[in-house]
């Protein structure tokens, strides 16, 4: 197949004056909700309304094995991957919790686990392969591999819009994914491996340090053409490719996208490589506590909602986020203008 083609625009800031001047006519000083004002102005704009709304979210979760973990950069053994996906299921994780406080569904995908997962448990089967190449010693994927992640990721989005969902966040499971992470990091930022290179799942300095020269060997054998495309689909995992795909998907019908931790923020960076446009429809979740995350923030100019010291990933930190954005929406509906009120302006 050949690479999907998505279509993005950038919203029309032809609305933009009339959101401000909404928002500051709440009842309220100009200015003092802070980051809730800039949130309703974006998603004022995202949605080209004075008068946004929050429907049916989801959080998809993407899960896949990466042959790198062969070279020992991962705490973790591969089965924890599928393993995981199980706890998904019986409703025991982390994200779990959290959908059901915030009225999140949740949507698990196999992209690539290298495992005969229960699909009629209700995964969604769309494995590409069981788990990415070594990439010390060549692509993950190849080029056809990385075509697919991107249209069934996209697909996925497909259907969630259908669905009536006008807001999503993605998450990931695949142990060695913060490898990859870091070599794309490296890559499209700029800044030196050693400052993307953290300890994942719980590595101490010596295990970091491995981690690092592994990775480093990596970068030194590339042998590709240096497009985006093709670093994204060189060092990339299938989980992470397929989550691009649907973050390019949601930006092309208009879908706010709540970005996750140190993963997904290097999976929405990766994208904007392929499509700039796409930042305009993030939401950045939260800080987490993985070394980098906080570099590539501020390398895409991102202000995160929250900092908690999160770095399970799963998507947790972007729903944990969600009751802001929810409160940015209510905001802009629910509180009255100084004029209705017949209250005087005190700013």
């Amino acid at each position: 197949m050949s690479t999907p083609i998505f279509h993005i625009n950038l919203p029309d800031k032809s609305i933009k004056p009339a959101l401000w001047d909404k928002i500051n006519n709440l009842t309220k000083p100009k200015g003092s909700l802070g980051r809730l004002e800039e949130l309703a102005l974006q998603i004022g704009l995202i949605q080209q309304t004075l008068s946004p709304s929050l429907r049916h979210p989801q959080n998809i979760i993407f899960a896949a094995d990466h042959g790198i973990v062969e070279e020992g950069v991962s705490l973790s053994p591969k089965e924890v991957t599928w393993q995981q996906i199980s706890n998904f299921l019986h409703g025991g994780a982390g994200i779990n919790f959290l959908c059901r406080q915030h009225g999140f569904t949740l949507k698990i995908v196999d992209a690539g686990v290298d495992y005969d997962l229960p699909y009629d448990k209700g995964i969604i089967n769309f494995k590409v392969r069981r788990g990415t190449q070594n990439y010390l010693h060549g692509p993950a994927m190849t080029k056809e591999e990385a075509d697919l992640c991107l249209e069934q990721g996209a697909e996925i989005v497909r259907h969630c819009h259908e669905e009536g969902s006008n807001i999503l966040s993605f998450g990931e499971m695949g142990i060695g994914n913060t490898s990859s992470s870091s070599i794309w990091m490296s890559y499209f930022t700029g800044i030196p491996l050693v400052q993307c290179v953290g300890a994942g799942s719980g590595l101490d300095t010596d295990g970091v340090r491995h981690k690092y020269h592994v990775l480093e060997q990596a970068m030194q054998n590339y042998q590709g053409d240096g497009s985006a495309f093709d670093i994204i689909r060189w060092f990339g995992g299938l989980e992470m490719v397929m989550a691009i795909g649907a973050m390019l998907q949601a930006a092309e019908l208009g879908i706010i996208i709540l970005v996750d931790g140190f993963i997904m923020t290097s999976c929405i960076l990766a994208a904007s490589h392929l499509y700039p446009e796409v930042l305009a429809y993030a939401i950045y979740g939260h800080c987490g506590d993985e070394s980098g995350h906080r570099l590539l923030l501020d390398a895409l100019h991102a202000r995160p909602l929250l900092n908690m010291d999160l770095r399970l990933g799963e998507g947790t930190g972007a729903v944990c986020a969600y009751p802001l954005v929810d409160s940015a929406v209510r905001m802009i509906n629910e509180m009255d203008n100084f004029a209705h009120a017949s209250i005087t302006k005190y700013f």
